[in-house]
């Protein structure tokens, strides 16, 4: 099958619920832009805060083609899926509703992208930068090389680069990589999920060059429960289970962190109500298991301190909220 037909170079992706006050950042930064093949995708979901209106006028004013889509509130994750499907541009970017990047931003992922010989460059399927907080602060690691020809686990567990990045995934690649669907699920759904497994079949391209501007200190309205494992657990339990499952192989470089995210598969397939029994039965390679047996002990004991409320006799623990 060849390549599908594309109208822009860029899908720009934003997703919203009742942010207003912060979509400004967004489309400002989206004005200046010094590159202007693209479009603004923003899928809404059930704002009630004035914020079709607001898109109406800018749909008007923008100079650049917007698309406004109002939904049923579907989550984060769930956006993002229903995004890449409705998206008009070859390579397809996620930017907040509370985030903002450098005017020369998508000129310079293009470049980056343009980078990669013809003939190789359907080896990769992404770009990603460094971001700045908005006063100009740098977030995270920087890359070990420029650029750096990896993914997302190698880069996170190999390389320990860790903090908020931002670039850009094909549109064609991301599509056959959707967020898992759990209908009503709301809650938190990791990246990896996604970028996990692209990047079993992918390279991506890291730059060490700020293009993202990241505001920390808005709440994310579009993901419900932040903070609780009740409710964030089968997202986590999904997230956890990939990489013990499937990316073993960089568990020589970081052990400990492996260890606590088969602990964590622990905890949360608990909340999640998968028994034991289950989660064993889950995980196909002798290895995974292997993993998952030394962790449970600390798995159940995370879970009951977490179940019962146990944290606030831990000091320096932070009793997380709990639904009752």
């Amino acid at each position: 099958m060849g390549e599908p037909d594309f109208d822009y170079t860029f899908t720009v992706f934003t997703g919203t619920h009742n942010r207003r006050h912060t979509l400004h950042r967004p489309y400002d930064s989206l004005r200046a832009q010094t590159f202007r093949d693209f479009e603004w995708l923003v899928i809404d979901n059930e704002s009630t805060d004035g914020t079709p209106e607001l898109m109406e006028q800018w749909t008007r004013e923008a100079g650049f083609p917007v698309r406004y889509l109002y939904q049923q509130n579907i989550g984060h994750h769930g956006s993002v899926n229903r995004a890449t499907r409705e998206a008009r541009g070859r390579l397809f970017v996620i930017l907040d509703s509370d985030d903002a990047c450098v005017p020369e931003a998508l000129e310079r992922l293009k470049a980056h992208w343009d980078a990669i010989p013809d003939a190789e460059r359907h080896r990769w399927s992404a770009v990603t930068a460094l971001c700045r907080d908005e006063h100009g602060r740098e977030l995270g690691k920087r890359f070990p090389f420029d650029p750096t020809d990896s993914n997302a686990t190698e880069i996170r567990y190999r390389h320990k680069v860790t903090g908020e990045k931002w670039g850009f995934q094909r549109t064609d690649v991301i599509r056959q990589f959707p967020f898992p669907s759990i209908p009503g699920y709301l809650g938190m759904m990791s990246g990896r999920l996604a970028w996990g497994p692209i990047g079993r079949h992918y390279l991506t391209r890291y730059v060490n060059e700020y293009l993202g501007i990241v505001t920390e200190d808005q709440a994310d309205t579009l993901t419900k429960g932040a903070g609780d494992p009740r409710l964030n657990a089968p997202g986590e339990r999904l997230e956890a289970w990939d990489l013990i499952e499937n990316e073993l192989r960089y568990l020589r470089y970081a052990p400990v962190a492996y260890y606590l995210k088969a602990a964590k598969y622990v905890r949360s397939a608990l909340f999640d109500d998968v028994s034991l029994a289950a989660q064993v039965r889950a995980l196909t390679r002798w290895r995974s298991r292997i993993l998952w047996l030394a962790a449970v002990p600390l798995g159940i004991a995370v879970y009951g301190i977490d179940r019962f409320g146990l944290g606030r006799f831990i000091p320096g623990r932070e009793r997380r909220g709990v639904a009752r």
